[in-house]
């Protein structure tokens, strides 16, 4: 079983009553659900709001591939969770990042860089086409997927050159955005995807469900990075 971790910040932004209307019980826990419904998948949805930020080191050294969404409470995330959430990627660990997540803590300490990029919130019709037909994540999906509204973020976007680029996103307004891209970091697979608006039902459809089960799968790494001896050693050679 792949040891799935969905965590939400799951603070004012996703409790309001938009939201709720979308998500009764938060879009972590619909995540959860349909995780669960794989057989090859056990997840479990944790909040900001629990014991050690929902991730105590019982959780996250037991977690192959750690989901993630935040939004508005970005730097309450402490830098201690950041650096431990880094060294278990760089061990290993998969991590998928959501939406907002472009500027959560963990994105930016683990590929280095702003995360930053335009966005609008007039709810536009967004088209996510498959740049990467033949990657694992793209795996058994169309051309292109439709969504009938979500948040636009648009180009620049500040990220180094990802190792694949799987989706571009064109949306109704005109920009494109890079919504779906691929990083390698030590031993750990990272992916961001940009859908996951808190008010509009995007977790529901069958296809951005289907890219998520398929980034689990192609993030988990089952022969995770040996933990490699650095301590000062002699010379295996004579030294004149």
């Amino acid at each position: 079983m792949i040891k799935v971790t969905v965590w939400s910040e799951f603070s004012f932004s996703c409790q309001c009553e938009a939201a709720l209307a979308v998500y009764p019980k938060g879009h972590h826990e619909t995540i959860k659900e349909f995780l669960n419904a794989e057989g090859d998948i056990a997840a479990t949805a944790v909040t900001m709001g629990m014991p050690g930020q929902g991730l105590p080191d019982s959780l996250l050294n037991e977690t192959d591939v750690l989901v993630w969404w935040g939004h508005c409470r970005h730097d309450d995330v402490s830098d201690e969770l950041v650096e431990k959430i880094a060294r278990r990627v760089h061990g290993g660990m998969g991590l998928i990042l959501l939406h907002s997540s472009h500027l959560s803590k963990p994105f930016k300490r683990i590929i280095g860089a702003s995360g930053q990029l335009c966005w609008g919130e007039d709810g536009e019709r967004e088209r996510l086409w498959v740049c990467a037909p033949g990657h694992p994540i793209a795996k058994g999906l169309p051309a292109y997927i439709d969504l009938p509204k979500e948040e636009m973020y648009g180009e620049p976007f500040g990220i180094p050159e990802p190792s694949r680029t799987i989706f571009t996103c064109w949306y109704q307004g005109g920009r494109v955005f890079r919504g779906g891209v691929t990083f390698e970091r030590g031993a750990g697979k990272v992916f961001y995807f940009q859908p996951g608006h808190e008010t509009f039902p995007t977790f529901y459809h069958p296809l951005v469900q289907k890219v998520l089960k398929n980034a689990v799968r192609w993030a988990y790494n089952p022969d995770k990075l040996a933990t490699v001896d650095c301590s000062c050693v002699v010379p295996i050679e004579p030294v004149e």
